[in-house]
């Protein structure tokens, strides 16, 4: 008997409580009521195994919206004493204790969770998801991806499960207003770990993005081998007579060929990414 799976089990016996299921080891479990209607001895059902309020193992039909050890998003309907509750599609709802809970739950939305088996032996719910999330995704570089926003950070970002399956995160530089603890968001990939996470960005490839004062500069480096003599610590007026632009133009610009890693900023002026020759 598999407690938060769904298996298939041979009726024993019908009784006045419903259909007495049992698996190849002759445990018994039961399938309440109008559950077993039209069963017969002998019938084979696939049914969930869960706890009911009293805590005794009961089978359903129905089909529960997330499994033992899967990561799928719920939606919170109320807040106790205990923890919160969280609908998964079944009569009793599942809690989610306040031990497992690492932002605030609000009633109405929906969080990211998994479904683990308490020390008690209960199923419960958890928002601490990162260390079950897989690594070494499908994805490649410059792919685009739908990713859950489950938790934000502020000194580092925001962590996604790409696929509610796989580790991604969004650099705190590279986050905007989009990217919000409950949201479906869809990211590029920017870059794959060592160790198989995805690094990712709501900004489009960056040729699509360019602002014109950007692709001044861009020009200029492509015409100067990689390297032009300016950053942001150059005299207004340089930069006036060089690209007849204003200071903060020009460090907006800057800032946003920087945040494509098109460039690095040097003591000296600014160069290419991957670009090699003469100064």
């Amino acid at each position: 008997m598999k407690l938060g799976l769904t298996q298939t089990l041979k009726v024993k016996e019908i009784n006045e409580h419903g259909a007495v299921l049992v698996d190849e080891n002759e445990k018994e479990v039961l399938l309440p009521g109008k559950e077993a209607a039209g069963l017969t001895e002998d019938d084979q059902v696939d049914v969930f195994i869960y706890r009911d309020s009293e805590d005794r193992l009961v089978a359903t039909t129905s089909k529960p919206k997330i499994k033992l050890g899967e990561i799928k998003p719920l939606k919170a309907v109320q807040n106790t004493k205990i923890g919160a509750f969280l609908d998964w599609g079944l009569d009793k709802d599942l809690l989610l204790p306040f031990s497992e809970q690492l932002i605030k739950i609000e009633p109405g939305k929906e969080y990211l969770v998994r479904l683990y088996e308490d020390k008690s032996g209960r199923l419960a719910a958890s928002t601490k998801v990162y260390d079950y999330l897989e690594r070494y995704s499908p994805y490649k570089k410059g792919d685009w991806v739908e990713g859950y926003v489950y938790q934000i950070n502020p000194k580092f970002g925001a962590f996604i499960a790409v696929d509610n399956k796989y580790s991604g995160m969004v650099r705190k530089e590279d986050m905007n207003n989009d990217i919000r603890n409950g949201k479906t968001v869809r990211l590029r990939v920017v870059d794959v770990t060592k160790d198989g996470k995805l690094t990712l960005s709501p900004v489009r490839r960056a040729h699509k993005e360019i602002l014109p004062d950007a692709k001044k500069l861009l020009l200029a480096l492509r015409e100067n081998h990689g390297f032009i003599p300016f950053n942001d610590k150059s005299d207004p007026a340089d930069i006036r007579r060089e690209f007849n632009m204003s200071k903060a133009a020009f460090k907006k610009a800057l800032g946003l060929l920087l945040k494509n890693r098109l460039v690095v900023q040097t003591e000296d002026g600014i160069r290419r990414t991957n670009v090699t020759g003469k100064k």
